[in-house]
């Protein structure tokens, strides 16, 4: 099993392949850290559609990659940035994802919470900002599933000041049925979020964010934080009212946020668990049993792997996460909604493919194997 890959210049190389996943089987729930994994979507690639579209979804192959996350004991965050909301996936999309897969989570006892957001309108008012918000946190709460409140391009907009995102947001706490987690998403993932909570200064926003819990902390269950930044993280964590929760979200420094320090740790929702996810299930067994050291060394070689799919820029990850998907055989092919197959270089697919079956994550290295020297040939590359 060998297979040519691009390096730099263009210039073939050649890389052995791993003949033997990684051995990994699911097991008992965790007792230490509440996980979730932001779960991608999976296209229907026979819809005749253009990248404008609205998402044609395969929603067997959709659920069916959820059913691999729950059968490891990992949540499902869904309908967040990693199923392309804003990004290929609109509302009326996401709103049918939130109830097949709340429906799905029902039926076999997993864990869900879903992304509340403001995307069935592009602008407006804080009234209609606020009107949007409320349809989307009714359609969770009829769900059944937990509602995450996520970053609004249409109040980064609408907003003047830190002071309408304490209305907008209070408003919002106070009418929610339970607590809810609240997420702050960085421009790195969306650069429509710039200044959010009221300013482009972090230490200015941050104090807003933490104001808005601090007058509900009954109606936040935590919050996730996608700022990768590690210590702005750690700052807030240790800020946060007792009984909220960090819920880390930076893909770049995870493994130490989630293993914490002598004042606290961070839970986890993050997009790189979709890939990860049974590595990440072992990693976070082994921290159950207080073994940090042994949850480091499982999650720690994995950071390469997650600094490249998210590489700047960043907002283009899910490209990977899908490519990586395929590779490992839970979807039959390589299309995404928007066709955002096409967001990342070839240069790019080779590497995160190196990387992952160094890790052992393809269940079936020789499949994973055949199917990247098939992307390699659509390149123009011969074996």
């Amino acid at each position: 099993m060998t297979i040519r890959l691009p390096g730099p210049g263009g210039v073939l190389r050649t890389y052995e392949p791993r003949t033997e996943p990684l051995a990994v089987t699911p097991g008992t729930p965790f007792t230490s850290r509440t996980v979730f994994s932001a779960a991608h979507v999976v296209a229907d690639p026979f819809a005749d559609v253009s990248p404008d579209s609205p998402a044609a979804v395969d929603w067997e192959a959709t659920l069916a990659f959820r059913r691999h996350l729950w059968s490891h004991g990992l949540g499902v965050a869904e309908a967040m940035d990693t199923a392309q909301r804003g990004m290929g996936l609109d509302w009326a999309g996401a709103a049918e994802l939130i109830r097949r897969s709340a429906a799905e989570a029902k039926a076999v006892g997993g864990r869900i919470a879903c992304g509340v957001g403001t995307d069935q309108i592009a602008s407006g008012s804080l009234a209609e900002v606020r009107a949007a918000y409320e349809e989307q946190l009714a359609l969770v709460e009829e769900s059944g599933a937990q509602a995450i409140l996520m970053a609004s391009r249409a109040l980064a907009a609408a907003a003047s000041g830190p002071e309408d995102y304490l209305e907008v947001y209070g408003h919002l706490l106070r009418q929610s049925a339970e607590p809810v987690v609240l997420h702050w998403l960085g421009p790195m993932f969306d650069p429509a979020l710039e200044g959010y909570w009221g300013s482009s200064d972090l230490d200015a926003a941050t104090d807003t964010f933490l104001e808005v819990i601090a007058a509900h902390p009954d109606k936040v269950d935590g919050i996730k934080v996608s700022l990768l930044d590690a210590r702005r993280e750690i700052d807030i964590r240790r800020r946060l009212p007792k009984g909220v929760r960090c819920y880390t979200g930076d893909d770049f420094n995870y493994p130490e946020l989630i293993a914490g320090d002598e004042q606290g740790f961070s839970h986890a929702l993050l997009g790189i668990f979709d890939p990860l996810g049974p590595l990440a299930a072992q990693a976070v067994r082994v921290l159950d049993t207080g073994n940090v050291r042994g949850f480091r060394e499982l999650l720690d070689p994995t950071v390469g792997l997650s600094r490249h799919l998210f590489r700047t820029p960043t907002r283009f990850y899910k490209t990977g996460v899908v490519f990586l998907a395929w590779l490992a055989g839970h979807q039959s092919h390589f299309t995404m909604v928007g066709g955002l197959q096409s967001a990342r270089s070839l240069p790019h697919f080779a590497t995160a493919y190196e990387l992952a079956d160094g890790l052992g994550l393809f269940p079936d290295p020789k499949l994973a194997e055949e199917r990247m020297k098939t992307l390699l040939s659509m390149y123009g590359v011969n074996q």
